[in-house]
């Protein structure tokens, strides 16, 4: 049995440090990012309304797409005395665009302000080309 989880945990943190695949040049490519330090987690969840299996990427077929992402941030305590640290906030943020174009590269950035959260969807240039248009959050 102790084996056994110890080959089940090895599995997967090989499987989560993977090298990224080679962008397709016929597809178009979402990276993340995140600027701020309490920013914590920003991953693919849908494409689609598909389940993806890796959630460290887009890749799209040109065209228009709905994309969902998990953000996971840090929000600052509310209360008095030593028990009212940061705590965590667990957000997902659907950004959908129409105009996804083979071989280019875009960044999806995950942002929180105080407990609102938001993403932006850059293109090449840095250009904001779209925004997320829902938030779900848990707490």
């Amino acid at each position: 049995m102790r084996r056994l989880m110890l080959l089940l945990a090895v599995g997967v943190v090989a499987g989560c440090q993977s090298p990224m695949p080679t962008p397709d040049p016929k597809m178009a490519w979402v990276d993340f990012s995140t600027p701020f330090p309490n920013d914590k987690l920003l991953m693919a969840e849908r494409l689609d309304k598909q389940r993806l299996s890796d959630g460290r990427y887009f890749e799209v077929m040109p065209g228009s797409h709905e994309l969902i992402v998990r953000f996971d941030f840090e929000v600052p305590g509310g209360g008095l005395g030593m028990m009212s640290g940061p705590s965590e906030r667990l957000c997902y943020l659907t950004i959908r665009y129409d105009h996804f174009e083979a071989g280019q590269r875009y960044v999806l950035e995950g942002r929180s302000i105080a407990l609102t959260p938001g993403a932006r969807l850059y293109n090449a240039k840095r250009e904001i080309v779209a925004e997320d248009v829902e938030a779900y959050c848990l707490m």
